[in-house]
């Protein structure tokens, strides 16, 4: 499982909807680039998204993380975020739209 840098591509489930990545830590990086940690992706603004009303209302914001913080690897004591992240967007229905990552922003570092 790859780590995340600050440069990963996480979208929504409708495949355009582009995350806006933000980083909480500056003294761990890959190729100078800033390891994502535990809840960096959750609260990011989503744009792109393709819904629209009526049909339903687009993805605009990330929720809390479900899945994809490392149980093992740690900076400043917050896990490190893996390119299994995934959980839910603000779009409708409510609680059936994930995000996910695309890309994790670099090829070289892996935790296992």
């Amino acid at each position: 499982m790859l780590i995340l840098t600050e440069d990963a591509v996480l979208i929504c489930k409708h495949e355009v909807g582009k995350i806006k990545n933000k980083w909480s830590q500056d003294f761990v990086t890959i190729e100078k680039r800033h390891v994502l940690v535990d809840d960096d992706p959750e609260g990011r603004q989503i744009s792109g998204c393709p819904v629209v009303p009526p049909i339903g209302r687009p993805c605009v914001t990330t929720l809390k993380v479900q899945q994809g913080y490392s149980d093992w690897v740690r900076i400043g004591g917050k896990s490190i975020c893996l390119d299994t992240v995934t959980g839910f967007t603000d779009g409708t229905p409510p609680g059936t739209v994930k995000y996910k990552v695309n890309f994790a922003g670099q090829v070289f570092v892996s935790e296992k």
